[in-house]
């Protein structure tokens, strides 16, 4: 027998995969009830607001997925890869290469900061042709008027 919902529809669900690259977890890490089993959106809210120690220390400790590494030692995934860390870390390896340094992750880091550089760039280019076009419409307009049109 499925559980329904009041209006006689089952639950939505989440798959473990998903749940857990939501919640910014490692699949693998987490425990097997959980690996096993669809979350649905109810679990998956409850989790969020009131996480289980093995959610927390998971978050506190690791292994944490390539998305979370990356965003920790503040490069891509793309630059994780290029440099062959395929494998999830702890939050002890990770301090651990922040304290290190590796010429990799310099490079990686000034790449990253070099693109986000790029990227304020052309949005302040962007806003700046975007107010010269309206400016540009509204004298149009005004004109168009001005003449009777």
């Amino acid at each position: 027998m499925t559980s329904e919902t009041p209006s006689g529809k089952s639950p939505q669900t989440l798959k473990p995969f998903t749940a857990a690259k939501k919640l910014g977890v490692h699949l693998p890490a987490t425990p097997e009830s959980f690996q096993a089993t669809p979350v649905t959106r109810e679990e998956f809210a409850e989790l969020t607001a009131n996480p289980p120690e093995w959610l927390a220390e998971l978050r506190r400790t690791g292994p944490h997925p390539r998305p979370v590494v990356a965003q920790k030692l503040g490069i891509t995934i793309s630059g994780l890869a290029r440099a062959g860390v395929d494998d999830a870390l702890t939050t002890d390896q990770i301090h651990a290469l922040l304290e290190e340094m590796p010429q990799w992750l310099v490079t990686e880091r000034a790449n990253l900061a070099e693109v986000r550089d790029e990227e304020l760039r052309v949005k302040e280019r962007d806003a700046g042709r975007a107010v010269l076009r309206a400016e540009r419409e509204a004298a149009e307009k005004a004109e168009q008027e001005r003449r009777g049109l």
